[in-house]
């Protein structure tokens, strides 16, 4: 595993788990034999490790990670069904594996599941979402304070700051990664 084996962003099956890697320094010592410093992600548990690699006794095994674009179809208590959109076939994913993914995801949308050896391990909605407010205080005449923000409830259930002027009915764009309001759709 030498320097131009290991790649930031790539994917690789160390000790039975899936690590990918963030950074790492090719570091050769005046004294001794070089080495490889790394910081690892664990892709399932979302952890992050410092590991040192001998660069020629170490050889890491790269892990494939599927993406796919599937549809969100329903909620069944704690498992959540998705479909393939090209053979049809619905997939099960349990709570756990879900999280708060689908926060800001309404059935039928589109998201990216990622899988190891056949094991969904996550999924990722869309950048950004657009959703109706259903719940939500009128805002108050005159209280224009630059950058004041309200409680929203939006259709999936999950609350929304946004701005005062944004009324219930009204449909908003969020960003998923941050759940924060972006605009008005």
């Amino acid at each position: 595993m030498a320097d131009a084996y290991i790649e930031k962003g790539t994917t690789y099956e160390i000790d039975g788990k899936v690590y990918e890697c963030l950074e790492f320094l090719h570091v050769k010592p005046g004294k001794g034999s070089a080495f490889v410093r790394t910081k690892l992600k664990d892709v399932i548990n979302g952890g992050v490790v410092e590991r040192t690699f001998n660069p020629s006794k170490d050889v890491l095994k790269k892990a494939f990670i599927e993406r796919k674009e599937v549809q969100y179809l329903y909620n069944d208590g704690d498992l959540y069904y998705f479909m393939d959109m090209e053979t049809y076939e619905q997939t099960p994913v349990g709570k756990d594996d879900v999280g708060d993914a689908l926060k800001f995801v309404k059935e039928n949308e589109v998201v990216s599941m990622k899988s190891y050896q056949g094991k969904v391990f996550a999924i990722e909605p869309p950048f950004t979402v657009e959703l109706v407010i259903t719940e939500s205080e009128p805002g108050v005449k005159g209280n224009t304070a630059t950058g004041a923000t309200k409680p929203a409830i939006v259709e999936t259930g999950a609350q929304v700051m946004v701005p005062l002027f944004v009324e219930q009915g009204e449909k908003i764009k969020i960003d998923t990664r941050t759940g924060q309001y972006l605009s008005r759709a």
